[in-house]
């Protein structure tokens, strides 16, 4: 099969990741369009990554007949949109999380993609697609953990992108704290368990920027969760890493525990000098998971090729959405919520 031809909607600081990695790094894939509403966007696609086709509307450009596919990387009350179009258009798409923002449109979006069964569909939770999870996951399914009973996950971003983030909290709606970062963390917990979440419990706190209580965001969160099973999971959510990017992941079973980037190192250099012995850490998210947004790709072109679909599904992302709203609803009442299949509902 020849090249596999690309378009790309959304040029910000992940859709250029994207956008560089299958211009410049994935093999059988070709960037040959870019849709942005800015034009210095679009100019970085045409000097930067040759891309032939640029387009100011996502509707032109899946218009196009030369494309073959979709990477969706636009912000995320667009999602579900796209993805009909480009799937009613006999495109394969590739969709960075979250799937969608609403359960009922999620759930019409689903149904497009399964009438359409010989298109590939992944979504982008990349995470499973780095090195030190997959071997996680892999301890994990071969027993040498046990059962499973506590799974701990931290995702706090550096400090030095929080006064932006209080300025875009203040004209935009990020979907909230959970749903924006702790999805990443929903689904490692039910990928490395393979139950799904039952009950939540979630509360915050605004410590550095207290005006964001005044536009329903929070800085820094915290959530248990109780899966179907009674394994427990905890989570800890935040803007305000002084340190670095700080991505980390605990699993304790009856036979072991192992803890993924306790410390998340940059490097393995260690530095001698007057402020003793450190251990350079990640900045930002790019750094952490450069390997795992290439790998995502190689995968999401491979079932292209191969005519499968990929293990992210739709269906991952519809439950993820699902906890991050039940998650953002017992901070907005101070309640435990229960998830009961389709619905939601609050208890003691």
């Amino acid at each position: 099969m020849s090249s596999i031809r690309l378009g790309i909607v959304g040029l910000g600081r992940l859709g250029k990741i994207h956008a560089m990695n299958i211009a410049k790094h994935i093999p059988g894939a070709t960037l040959t369009a870019a849709c942005s509403i800015v034009e210095e966007e679009l100019e970085f696609a045409t000097n930067k990554l040759g891309v032939e086709e640029t387009y100011l509307t996502y509707e032109e450009m899946v218009n196009s007949p030369n494309l073959d596919a979709v990477c969706i990387v636009s912000p995320s009350g667009f999602h579900t949109e796209q993805i009909r179009l480009a799937m009613e258009k006999g495109l394969h798409v590739f969709c960075e999380k979250p799937i969608g923002l609403e359960i009922a449109d999620i759930e019409k979006t689903i149904e497009i993609i399964e009438s359409h069964p010989d298109q590939v569909f992944q979504l982008g939770f990349m995470r499973r697609y780095d090195e030190s999870y997959q071997y996680a996951k892999e301890m994990v399914d071969s027993g040498e953990l046990g059962e499973l009973t506590v799974i701990r996950c931290y995702g706090i971003d550096p400090s030095s992108g929080l006064e932006s983030f209080v300025k875009f909290a203040g004209a935009s709606n990020s979907g909230g704290l959970f749903a924006d970062m702790s999805i990443h963390d929903i689904d490692l917990v039910r990928w490395f368990s393979n139950k799904e979440v039952k009950r939540v419990w979630a509360i915050g706190k605004n410590a550095a920027y207290p005006e964001l209580d005044e536009v329903n965001e929070l800085e820094t969160g915290a959530a248990m969760m109780q899966l179907e099973d009674k394994t427990i999971a905890i989570l800890v959510a935040g803007r305000n890493a002084v340190h670095g990017y700080h991505v980390e992941t605990e699993l304790i079973g009856t036979k072991g525990m192992l803890r993924i980037a306790a410390v998340p190192e940059k490097n393995l250099v260690s530095v001698f000098n007057e402020h003793g012995v450190v251990r350079p850490t990640s900045q930002h998210f790019p750094e952490r998971f450069q390997e795992a947004f290439m790998n995502e790709m190689k995968e999401f072109i491979s079932c292209i090729k191969e005519k499968r679909q990929p293990e992210v599904s739709a269906f991952d992302g519809l439950q993820g959405t699902k906890v991050a709203i039940a998650l953002q609803q017992s901070i907005d009442t101070n309640q435990i919520v229960e998830l009961h299949n389709q619905e939601v509902s609050y208890g003691f």
